[in-house]
């Protein structure tokens, strides 16, 4: 094929090699074009790609260039002067059939159901038919390629030729340059007259292969970057394992409230129960809850050291902020500002904006003079930089904040309006025992992560995003996650 190519452009320009395949009795395929790569490559030709739209046979078409149509067998299928039952010619093709009692080149009796021929030679025209497209497509005539086409005998399909010219190493010999540098060339001092492969220094290097990030990290990776930003710290989380005391207790939630439940907590078997506390900070908890302090009459119930020593899974990172402010108190308080992106578990029933194991972003701060209306302002900027506009306020009860709010966003797939946190004013009763100073006001919130993920990637249901029905080739596919300022 080379060689071929070769000797025609040494004679001229090759302009289309559709036709010169066809001239030359050669087939337009990988082989034409591998020679051809080849050949540039050696940059002996330069070559020039023709795109255009031809009308080809389909494969049924093909079918029927190389045996006839269905209606050309079934005439074939009767021999002259004898008959064919018409089930038996059906049996073979009914659309034949009936194609050739259309155009007359058969008979039948209606009494007996015999076929006979009613012409005794016949020309199979939709044979010829695909032939003209196949070989002149460019003369067809456009009423009988539609009727081909309704007959899905013909279809639409790209055609690529090439227009093929001398380069700058033409030559009606192919030569492979040398890849390599040996020691015999050395040696010989044939290396002064060999010819090297040039190297492609522009070539693509193979991409090496790599992990890729789930949209959680990417939007988690985000997240952090707009905390510190804004001068948070963050804080340590690598604790998944809490006790009652500083996952309930310190927050002022009642023992006796529905979200200590199994409905709503994993409780651990081994180890069952926490040893350590600071114990005067724990009888300044024990105290409040029962007796209350500071204006506050507490819960009034009998406070058990059995209930606040059980181990369970932390139901959120505010565990870890009461862990931060009680430190901050006994260092010496200064204004701070945390938080913290971390995995919390709650025994939910799984649906589609549910699950039993997910993120929670914490952020805590702690100044004077702090009021809602800057958690509110906070909210606003922050959701903004998320690229997330449309929210809304709502008021709602926590144990351990008061005034307390629920955060939604609307959501354009679920066509809802999705929480995506809640926050409020740490109560006096949480921080007094901590030590925190009485004038000093606590912001904290807690927000979703996995949710403002489903609305940044328009997933609508949240097993797609974690679980077994999670897309790998999404998570591939995703681009690296970019929030509008």
């Amino acid at each position: 094929m080379e060689s071929k190519l070769l000797q025609s452009l040494n004679e001229g320009p090759i302009n289309d090699t559709g036709s010169w395949t066809k001239d030359q009795g050669l087939p337009h395929d990988d082989t034409l074009v591998g020679a051809i790569l080849r050949l540039e490559g050696l940059r002996m030709i330069v070559s020039k790609i023709n795109e255009s739209k031809i009308t080809a046979p389909t494969a049924e078409g093909s079918e029927i260039i190389e045996k006839g149509s269905p209606e050309y067998q079934i005439f074939q299928a009767i021999p002259s002067g004898s008959s064919k039952s018409k089930s038996e010619l059906e049996a073979l093709s009914k659309i034949g059939f009936m194609q050739a009692m259309k155009s007359q080149w058969i008979a039948i009796d209606k009494a007996s159901g015999a076929v006979t021929r009613k012409v005794e030679d016949i020309s199979d025209s939709t044979k010829d038919q695909l032939l003209h497209v196949r070989d002149h497509p460019e003369d067809a005539d456009p009423k009988i390629v539609d009727a081909l086409k309704k007959r899905k005998l013909v279809s639409l399909s790209n055609r690529k030729t090439y227009t093929l010219t001398k380069g700058e190493n033409f030559a009606l010999e192919v030569v492979k340059p040398a890849a390599d540098l040996t020691a015999e060339m050395l040696s010989s001092g044939s290396w002064k007259d060999t010819k090297f492969k040039d190297y492609n220094l522009d070539a693509d290097a193979t991409r090496p292969a790599s992990g890729h990030f789930h949209p959680l990290l990417k939007v988690r990776s985000e997240y952090r970057e707009i905390f510190l930003e804004l001068g948070f710290t963050e804080m340590p989380t690598n604790s998944f394992v809490e006790n009652c005391f500083w996952n309930f207790d310190t927050l002022m939630v009642p023992q006796q409230h529905p979200a200590r439940d199994l409905q709503d907590t994993f409780f651990l078997s081994d180890p069952a129960t926490s040893r350590t506390f600071p114990e005067d900070y724990l009888k300044r908890v024990q105290t409040m809850h029962e007796e209350g302090g500071s204006e506050s009459i507490g819960w009034r119930y009998p406070w058990k050291r059995d209930e606040t020593t059980k181990n369970i899974l932390r139901t959120h990172t505010t565990a870890v902020s009461a862990r931060m402010l009680y430190k901050l108190a006994q260092d010496g308080f200064k204004p701070k500002k945390y938080f913290s992106i971390d995995r919390v578990f709650r025994n939910e029933t799984l649906d589609a904006t549910h699950l039993a194991e997910f993120h929670q972003i914490e952020g805590v701060i702690a100044d004077y003079d702090l009021t809602l209306g800057d958690l509110i302002g906070l909210f606003s900027q922050f959701y903004a930089r998320l690229g997330i506009e449309k929210l809304r306020f709502k008021p709602a009860f926590n144990p351990y904040t008061e005034p307390s709010m629920e955060i939604f966003s609307y959501h354009e797939g679920l066509k809802k309006w999705v929480e995506v946190g809640n926050s409020g004013i740490f109560r006096p009763e949480m921080l007094i025992p901590m030590g925190i100073p009485k004038d000093v006001k606590v912001l904290a919130w807690g927000l979703s992560l996995e949710r403002p993920t489903m609305i940044k990637y328009g997933i609508s249901n949240i097993r797609e995003l974690i679980g077994h029905k999670t897309s790998i080739q999404k998570i591939q596919d995703n681009p690296v996650c970019r929030l509008d300022a």
